[in-house]
């Protein structure tokens, strides 16, 4: 939801110039005021067509529902949502010209679940049937376009269809996507594949609104829809019976009715190449980039929650084939999966991961992500020690301590991995060995957050979606001839605080720390780094990295103001820190470079920290993406009330202030540096989902990124990263509906870093970028003391794809319909509804081919793989039916419209070359994302 303006636009497919679609007050509207529920799209004559016949106008009533924003999905279900869905259904019954339109789907999923009577339900059926009430989009939420992750909006997309699908039989085709703040290119590429025919935005810059028609707001109206419908009918038939003298006629409409009528004059229409409408501003002074990075620690905890939720799926695919093989109850499995599914579904709305909702019901996202991660975390522990059966490592009966500990770490991931993984022990002597009692590369150093505690690092390597188990025990001591094999131990070397210096004659002192791929230089009487040496290209590029922080405006009568929502610096940032200090943790494995940046020279507690890490590669390890990155961790918080603190990177590449940041983890978009009359700072900030690049002519800096953060260019050469925000302000609208952000939290994002020539970084980033957002899950556990060693586990074979492949999902859904679209209509109207079974052995998958056109000469290349053979391990296959994104398609039966672009071009039915239906062997060209129902052979 959030303050809007009250102009916004609501372009079908290309061009901006047929409709209206709702809106909230802007800041300097005063009170809140809901306005008549009344979205007018009028169907404009073809240019140059002259006609004597009035305009034909479409009126599609409809109510958006935020899920979450001010007030809790229970609250809301209780105050208003519920009674949206039951006096529509009832004043829909009561005129055959009315019509209404609905969206998210996880408000009547809990009406049709909790509250709907089985009347109500035939009524729903049956004005489905006659077209009067309609579903657009589909999904879940009405998800958030800037800082939500390509797969997490086709999560939530497909749970949304899946009910749809298997309750209705109904496929949504058409996109209402009115309130998110900004568009992204993604979204609409995403329908698309579902299989929509045409999107509606609304919310773009208000540059781009000069021709854009005003529009009226939508909120809740339907909360009594008699009074709804009771004001419009008469107002509908007045115009009508004087449509002659107005020029115009006006009629109930689905969203549908207004496509299909707009698609049938078969005009020409603009298109915008492929750019997004991000930043989205809707005044000078109201830049809406502040939500990029508000409530930092809700973005990094649902993109953790999908991470786990994504192994989850694939760990209990494995485990059901090619058989089950313990005693797991599948049903209960499913059910922890699908509380997954739900919590991260909802947290895509636009008003939950943006941050911009209340603090209670940011602790009802919270709460739902942990109790669904909980759930999953079982579930993979579950399967864990079944394999481990019957001789599974347990705790130690009591009065016995635990002789140590087991970690079972498994990867998500079709290729094979080499990393480093952190656990937490108690003992400073560690020795580790794998399932077969091998010793295993690992270190041991100090903890930096547990004072008693020690971080053990483990260089594991597993072959794609399989497990390492690793046993981890106290070493036998300093006893003399003992030649036990143990983690290796770090040594620390400290460099006292250094202050911060206005003038810097850099680079007289400087400590390396090398590994084979980078020496990162430290000047010692800064404590910063001060440059890197990437050994392919033999390049010193100059980088140094500070934190800073924008002092903002909280008083309304002082001038415009920060909040959940807009960014609105007064002035340059300006450094946080009058002091730092440095160690360096080196060891065999890892060595780690941590600074700490104190607001004085005094100062027991520091505010900010970075701790960098360097991979030293042993020989016989096939490392190059763990060799070729800088892992970073950050530290920032509690912060001062109204400051913006951002991760300042300056570099020696001439960028030209041009940066490149992805739109939702799929494409780049180009950033150039734009100059504005006023808040050009903020203007300039986008959304960074997973990756951002700047280059010159030699080298390219690339950023891989965990969570959403808000990035910029502001001076050549800089990149900057906003981690985290605490505002305050007296703006009533505000303070009315607690969307203050005084957020007290300490955040830890973490960066990747590569740094080289144009073609190492695009081999590298887009890999490396997956296997960030898919590190390896560990179970952790200790050891019961009469168990010698883990016992000899037979690994399962592994399943591999090309490294251009990305496995985007492998999962069992559940859903209960027939995958035969006949079938399950015939089914429906049999009456034949929730009576089947879950469905176990559909396995759904979904292969993304992650590099663009151009990008890798290899890599970019269409990929062809045999899936009988990528997916042996499970089973032998024996059927594989292609499907649209969210599956409820054939796309075999799927023909979308195409829109008229140019003289004689058309858009829309994307077409690929020919593929022979059902066959293994498959082709994924660059970019492409290709869904499919495989059928294994059962045993």
């Amino acid at each position: 939801m959030g303050r809007v303006p009250a102009r916004a636009v609501a372009p079908p497919l290309a061009d901006p110039e047929v409709g209206q679609a709702p809106s909230r007050p802007a800041a300097g509207m005063g009170q809140l005021r809901w306005l008549p529920l009344l979205a007018l799209l009028l169907l404009l004559r073809p240019p140059g067509v002259q006609s004597a016949d009035p305009i034909q106008a479409f009126v599609v009533p409809h109510s958006h529902m935020d899920v979450g924003w001010v007030y809790t999905v229970q609250e809301s279900m209780q105050a208003y949502a519920a009674n949206v869905y039951t006096s529509v259904v009832e004043e829909l019954a009561r005129g055959q010209q009315r019509r209404f339109i609905a969206v998210e789907q996880e408000f009547f999923r809990l009406w049709w679940d909790g509250v709907a009577s089985e009347q109500q339900k035939h009524q729903v059926r049956q004005l489905l049937e006659e077209g009067r009430l309609e579903f657009v989009i589909g999904g879940q939420v009405m998800h958030d376009e800037a800082v939500t992750h390509l797969d997490d909006q086709i999560l939530q997309l497909t749970e949304g269809h899946g009910f749809l699908y298997e309750t209705f039989g109904i496929r949504p085709q058409f996109s209402w996507h009115v309130d998110p703040f900004g568009g992204s290119a993604t979204t609409p590429t995403l329908f698309a594949l579902a299989g929509f025919n045409a999107h509606l935005g609304s919310r773009i810059d208000y540059d781009l609104k000069a021709a854009m028609q005003e529009a009226r707001g939508c909120d809740k109206q339907f909360f009594n829809a008699s009074v709804q419908f009771a004001n419009m009918d008469p107002l509908l038939d007045h115009i009508n019976s004087h449509a002659a003298e107005l020029g115009v006629s006006v009629q109930y409409a689905t969203l549908g009715d207004y496509f299909r009528a707009l698609h049938a004059l078969n005009v020409t229409w603009r298109v915008r190449d492929h750019h997004d409408f991000l930043p989205y501003s809707t005044e000078p002074f109201q830049a809406w980039t502040g939500f990029y990075t508000s409530r930092s620690a809700l973005k990094g905890l649902a993109r953790r929650a999908s991470a786990l939720l994504y192994a989850g799926e694939s760990m209990f695919t494995r485990y059901m084939w090619p058989a089950p093989h313990g005693h797991l109850d599948s049903a209960w499995a499913l059910q922890q999966l699908q509380q997954l599914r739900w919590a991260v579904s909802e947290v895509q709305h636009h008003d939950a991961i943006t941050g911009t909702e209340s603090p209670k019901v940011r602790d009802m996202y919270v709460t739902h992500l942990a109790s669904g991660m909980l759930g999953v975390r079982k579930l993979m522990a579950s399967i864990v020690l079944d394999k481990l059966q019957p001789q599974a490592p347990t705790a130690a009966s009591s009065g016995a301590g635990p002789a140590g500990h087991f970690a079972s770490v498994y990867n998500p991931l079709a290729w094979t991995v080499t990393t480093v993984v952190t656990l937490t022990v108690g003992f400073p002597g560690v020795r580790v060995t794998d399932e077969a009692g091998h010793p295993v590369p690992s270190q041991i150093q100090n903890s930096t957050e547990t004072p008693s505690a020690y971080d053990l690092l483990i260089l594991t390597t597993i072959p794609g979606l399989s497990y390492r188990h690793y046993s981890i025990r106290p070493t036998a001591g300093a006893q003399e001839g003992t030649q036990e094999p143990a983690a290796t131990v770090a040594s620390t070397l400290q460099f006292g605080r250094r202050r911060r210096r206005r003038t810097s004659p850099a680079g007289r002192h400087l400590v390396p720390v090398a590994n084979d791929c980078y020496i990162v230089l430290l000047d010692q009487d800064t404590n910063l780094m001060h440059s890197i040496w990437e050994r392919q290209s033999n390049r010193t590029v100059r980088v140094t990295q500070e934190f800073l922080e924008y002092h903002v405006n909280g008083d309304v009568k002082q001038g415009p103001i920060s909040d959940n929502y807009l960014f609105t610096p007064g002035k340059a940032a300006v450094p946080a820190w009058e002091a730092v200090g440095m160690e360096i943790v080196a060891g065999q494995l890892v060595t780690e470079i941590r600074q700490y940046f104190y607001r004085n020279m005094t100062a027991r507690n520091y505010t900010y920290a970075i701790r960098s890490r360097l991979t030293h590669m042993p020989q016989g390890h096939d490392g190059e993406l763990l060799c070729h990155r800088i892992e970073q961790e950050y530290r920032a918080g509690p912060l001062e009330l109204n400051r913006e603190a951002v991760l300042r990177t300056s570099t020696s590449l001439n960028n030209q202030q041009v940066i490149y940041s992805d739109n939702n983890g799929y494409q780049m978009q180009r950033r150039p540096y734009l100059s504005y009359v006023n808040n050009s700072i903020a203007r300039n900030y986008y959304p960074m989902v997973q990756s951002a690049f700047m280059e010159d002519d030699e080298s390219r800096l690339v950023l891989l990124s965990e969570r959403a953060h808000g990035i910029s260019s502001q001076e050549n050469g800089q990149v900057e990263v906003m981690l985290h925000r605490r505002l305050s302000n007296n703006f009533d609208w505000d303070l009315g509906y607690n969307l203050t952000l005084n957020d007290t939290s300490v955040v830890h994002p973490v960066l990747w870093l590569l740094l080289g020539s144009w073609s190492l970084t695009a081999a590298l980033g887009q890999r490396s970028a997956v296997a960030l957002q898919h590190r390896p899950v560990v179970l952790f556990g200790d050891l019961a003391g009469t168990a010698p060693k883990l016992p000899g586990l037979q690994q399962q074979e592994a399943v591999t794809l090309p490294p251009n492949l990305h496995l985007q999902i492998l999962s069992i859904p559940g859903w209960r319909y027939s995958s035969n679209h006949t079938e399950h209509a015939q089914s429906l109207r049999k009456g034949h509804r929730g009576e089947a079974q879950a469905d176990l052995h559909r396995v759904l998958l979904r292969l993304h081919h992650l590099y663009e056109v151009g990008e890798d000469p290899v890599l970019s290349q269409p990929v062809t793989v045999n899936l009988e053979a990528v997916l042996q391990a499970l089973g032998s296959v024996v059927a594989v039916e292609e499907r649209s994104l969210t599956g409820t398609w054939d796309v075999g039966m799927l023909h979308r419209w195409s829109w008229r672009t140019g003289p004689g071009r058309r858009r829309g039915d994307t077409t690929f070359p020919s593929r022979p239906p059902g066959g293994p062997i498959i082709t994924v060209h660059p970019k492409e994302i290709r869904t499919f129902f495989i059928h294994f052979q059962q045993q």
